[in-house]
């Protein structure tokens, strides 16, 4: 038998057995690094992140932080009541507000999450925060991240069937690619399956946390607008189109709105 015909075979069965499937959205993955020390790596970045920038405090903060709890909680209680808590285990959750002018966030593997102040104009209120946290902590759960990794290790012939180290110079430059030191972590990319996929999720978590789903299409129309004449921002360098995000946020609405009255919310 070939060589090639071998690794072929290899990689196939090494796809099967790291495949993983997204509770939410029913999206298969291939995700084969090691989640734990994946998350050290990124608590690592976090914390150096924290120490580079300003974190804002008051009540602009504090909405952050009350808007990441109830999206986090939601999660949990969904993971819980299909037999999945145990995914949720190792997060160790932690929301703050950055002074920076960049309209952006981000959500590290692990729950560590950053909200930029440029994005909270375009936000205007919880619901809008809520739609840009549901996102990010979608990628997060998701294991995006994971699945990048993955993907380049692989590619450059790293990945073994039992799982994947992350310990030496070569992963540990995979990683850095994916999620950048300091706060060139903002520039980090997720391809635009991931960031669908971020989007249907991150609109079902906002509705189980009881906000308006409704009020996503609106928001990401306030997003595209701040684009216009300008440059792009980060938050929307490797999205979808505009169109194509309304068309996909209007296919997931009826699912969303049954998550929300579920909740309690108002149809």
């Amino acid at each position: 038998m070939k060589i090639t015909h071998l690794l072929g075979i290899g990689a196939t069965a090494l796809a099967v057995a790291a495949c993983t499937t997204n509770p939410i959205t029913g999206r298969s993955s291939l995700q084969i690094a090691n989640n734990s020390e994946i998350e050290a790596m990124a608590l690592q970045q976090y914390k150096q992140t924290l120490t580079e920038s300003k974190v804002v405090t008051g009540s602009q903060a504090q909405s952050v932080k009350n808007v990441g709890n109830r999206i986090k909680n939601a999660a949990e209680k969904y993971y819980a009541s299909i037999g999945r808590g145990a995914d949720l285990a190792n997060y160790k959750w932690e929301f703050n507000l950055l002074q920076d002018s960049q309209i952006n966030a981000w959500c590290m593997p692990g729950g560590k999450v950053a909200v930029y102040s440029g994005i909270l104009p375009i936000t205007k209120d919880d619901t809008g925060l809520a739609v840009v946290m549901g996102h990010e902590v979608s990628h997060a759960l998701a294991g995006h991240g994971n699945e990048r990794i993955s993907q380049a290790m692989v590619a450059q012939g790293l990945g073994t069937a039992s799982g994947l180290a992350i310990k030496n110079d070569r992963a540990a430059a995979i990683f850095q690619t994916v999620y950048p030191i300091g706060s060139q972590v903002a520039l980090l990319k997720y391809g635009r399956n991931q960031e669908s996929e971020a989007d249907k999720m991150g609109l079902y978590l906002m509705s189980m946390a009881g906000y308006d789903p409704r009020q996503a299409i609106p928001f990401w129309n306030r997003m595209e607008a701040s684009s216009s004449g300008a440059r792009q921002p980060e938050f929307l360098s490797t999205h979808p189109s505009p169109g194509t995000r309304v068309s996909g946020i209007e296919k997931d609405l009826p699912q969303a709105l049954a998550y929300y009255k579920a909740a309690g919310g108002k149809i």
